[in-house]
């Protein structure tokens, strides 16, 4: 268990929280965050690119001419692939992209990442997150009084810190259940709250 500092929302500093290794201690497997980054982004692939092959495509049900005796090739369908109009072979068809992984490799490679950002010092823990109203002003004040300059990664369900953060680009924030390898990996830094790193804890420990 490894002690790390808490500030407030003001950047000043609030106490320390005690962090689970087994969460935030691993060594991290940079193969299977690989491979969990790969599974999450096929699995956002549409998949709906789709063409016509030669039984989809209209007309063509009788022989252009006979077998023999034109001197020209044989031809059986003014729809084959070879004419123009007709079907395409081996081209793409309706299909989903997304395959599984193994549940112990998908949470070991959120822990990997997790530790990784807590070695990198890229991990900010709050001691608590929330706002009273939308305000995206106050929203940036608070980022800046974190030091925050880079692309940042808030978990948080406050609605009102979503709605804050959501005309940033610079800033994404997902709720405690949809902390995911890719946005971790994308953004610089991670944010967090005290509650949300025991939900985290609670999940993966």
């Amino acid at each position: 268990m490894a002690n790390f500092k808490v500030i407030d929302q003001n950047g000043k500093d609030s106490g320390e929280v005690t962090l689970n290794d087994k969460v935030f201690g691993i060594e991290p497997n940079e193969s299977v965050v690989f491979d969990a980054i790969i599974r999450q982004r096929a699995g956002k692939r549409q998949g709906t690119s789709k063409v016509k092959n030669r039984s989809a495509v209209r007309g063509g049900g009788k022989k252009p001419w006979r077998q023999k005796g034109t001197g020209r090739a044989r031809q059986g369908s003014i729809r084959s692939p070879q004419w123009r109009g007709g079907g395409v072979v081996f081209g793409p068809t309706p299909r989903s992209y997304a395959y599984s992984m193994p549940r112990k490799q998908r949470r070991l490679a959120i822990k990997s990442v997790l530790s990784q950002k807590l070695l990198d010092k890229d991990l900010i823990v709050l001691d608590k997150l929330t706002m009273s109203a939308p305000k995206t002003k106050e929203f940036v004040a608070m980022l800046n009084s974190l030091n925050v300059e880079g692309k940042a990664l808030v978990v948080s369900d406050d609605k009102n810190v979503q709605l804050s953060a959501r005309n940033l680009t610079k800033v994404k924030v997902v709720p405690v259940n949809g902390l995911n390898v890719v946005d971790a990996v994308n953004y610089d830094k991670l944010i967090l709250s005290q509650d949300a790193v025991k939900r985290i804890e609670e999940v993966l420990a």
